[in-house]
């Protein structure tokens, strides 16, 4: 069904029933966003991730699906703290697709792997029966210096969880042009690169793109992976009164909405302002807060608290969310 691609429960429980099992190995059970797997020298590690997307609409305002699939799968490999070299691209393109936004959504491809530093080296074209519907399906690989170990399973308590910007604005745009409302909200697509280096000289111990199923479910899954708890609170989570209006139209939660240019930082308190600064100076990260942190108290469960003051235990998203945002 549809909801278990939503990115949360849902596609968790597809996953360990169908998939985690049969593919077992070291490096596919960490869950991670990308494999780290050594390299061919001594004390090398590559990066290696894949992804998919099926966006709809193809062309929406701020991006396209072209733009998306280089993020996504860039973003995918700077959250294990590699430097993105190469990716591959395989279009499935249904018959009667219109050559002229094939044509848009591969010159943004080029375009945003340029901005991103990576070179596209390698595709595959199918042509199916179909409504003329475009999807890319994408893999990346990164080099992994030396001693560098960023992985959900490493937050610590006394860290920080940071939020590199506003949340939402993905979702809200891709909802509103399903729904033909007149809104200017754009999507946040966008590669990390620049913000995820300058963070480099910092001991961070986790980060995470916040894509489907949102803050709740990303935060839910590092609490989890950690061991550890994480405190958030609701008044500090960053959302534009844009979006924050959108949502109270629709009844939208923005802690469960999907981005496609936002992570999160969690790394010693101590570096919390340098961190902050080193965002904040950084391309699509002018926004960035920090929202909470990590405590050892009820290992692997996530609580916000309220603005009116009162404790919201959270978990991953339940039920379809937003389908094909991605």
């Amino acid at each position: 069904m549809m909801v278990h691609g939503s990115g949360g429960r849902s596609t968790g429980d597809l996953i360990e029933e169908v998939f985690k099992d049969a593919f077992s190995n070291e490096y596919l059970d960490k869950l991670e966003d990308a494999a780290v797997v050594p390299g061919p020298a001594e004390g090398e590690s590559i990066a290696f991730t894949t992804d998919s997307f099926v966006v709809t609409p193809v062309i929406y305002r701020g991006g396209n699906l072209g733009r998306l699939s280089i993020c996504g799968t860039v973003n995918d490999l700077l959250m294990r703290g590699a430097v993105p070299k190469y990716l591959t691209c395989g279009f499935i393109i249904e018959e009667g697709a219109d050559v002229e936004t094939l044509k848009t959504i591969v010159k943004s491809m080029a375009d945003t792997a340029k901005e991103a530093g990576v070179l596209l080296v390698a595709g595959d074209t199918k042509v199916i029966e179909g409504h003329g519907g475009i999807m890319v399906n994408t893999a990346g690989i990164g080099y992994v210096k030396k001693d560098i170990n960023i992985s959900s399973e490493n937050a610590k308590p006394g860290d920080v969880i940071i939020v590199s910007g506003n949340l939402g604005d993905h979702h809200a745009c891709i909802l509103s042009e399903r729904m033909k409302v007149d809104s200017d909200i754009e999507s946040d697509n966008a590669p990390l690169s620049e913000m995820v280096s300058k963070l480099s000289s910092l001991p961070v111990h986790t980060m995470r793109d916040v894509t489907r199923g949102g803050l709740g479910t990303v935060l839910k899954e590092l609490s989890v992976a950690s061991e550890t708890a994480f405190n958030i609170y609701e008044d500090k989570i960053p959302v534009s009164e844009k979006v924050r209006d959108f949502c109270g139209i629709l009844g939208l939660d923005p802690v469960y909405m999907g981005n496609e240019g936002k992570m999160v930082t969690v790394l010693p308190k101590e570096y919390e302002e340098k961190a902050l600064s080193l965002i904040r100076s950084s391309r699509y990260g002018e926004n960035a807060v920090t929202i909470g942190e990590v405590t050892d108290d009820d290992k692997g469960r996530l609580f916000m608290k309220t603005k009116i003051g009162g404790v919201r235990e959270l978990s991953v998203l339940e039920g379809e969310g937003l389908p094909r945002i991605c």
